[in-house]
């Protein structure tokens, strides 16, 4: 015969187990769906930046080296997400979608290799490379870099020679310069990016080149 007691303990067995039992479900249903999320989470795709062929051969008359000692850039844009302008003061930031390198940099590497093969040989010196004495310096501001809802790569930038290691400012320029994107997504983006760069270095190397 069971005593009071007994059925107690009885009871609070059956108690814990059926918490067991409902714990355990609860971990194994919140696994099920984490992996589920898991399954259905869109890959990550990186794009870079390629140098383009200039248009004309370069100039062959000799002039002072010159080295791209900086490309500054928003710092809305310095990041490793591809960003869109989605409207007026609305941004797009996909994290599926990402620059190889701090887009910065890949701005300065890019532009430095359309350089290379629109100026003079032997005078452009390469990003952090020594410089020989009298190097004149070259940097460009990006105020603007970004693509549009409607297809269109718009940039805004000034570039500023300066003589060797003074302050000295003999030349500053602005231009503004858009491109069509062949399509609606980052690789995209990334190639109409690389064709606007290939534009500012021809306007560049004009510039320093008669200067």
């Amino acid at each position: 015969m069971m005593t009071r007691s007994t059925l107690r303990i009885g009871r609070a067995v059956a108690a814990s187990l059926a918490t067991s039992v409902w714990t355990a479900a609860f971990v194994v249903s919140v696994a099920a769906m984490t992996l589920a999320g898991c399954g259905h989470s869109m890959p990550t795709r990186y794009v870079t930046l390629n140098p383009m062929p200039a248009d004309a051969p370069p100039a062959t008359a000799p002039m002072p080296p010159i080295q791209l000692t900086a490309v500054h850039i928003p710092a809305v844009l310095d990041r490793l997400e591809v960003v869109t302008l989605a409207s007026q003061n609305r941004l797009t930031i996909d994290d599926s979608d990402r620059w190889g390198a701090p887009l910065a940099q890949m701005m300065r590497k890019t532009l430095a290799q359309d350089l290379l093969t629109r100026l003079p040989a032997g005078s452009f010196v390469v990003p952090d490379a020594p410089a020989p004495p009298g190097t004149r310096r070259l940097v460009v501001t990006v105020l603007n870099a970004t693509a549009d809802a409607s297809g269109t790569l718009n940039l805004q930038a000034e570039w500023t020679l300066l003589n060797g290691h003074s302050d000295q400012a003999p030349l500053r320029q602005q231009v503004t310069l858009d491109s069509a994107i062949d399509g609606h997504d980052a690789p995209a983006q990334a190639a109409a990016l690389s064709r606007i760069l290939a534009v500012l270095a021809d306007r560049i190397a004009a510039s320093v080149v008669a200067h």
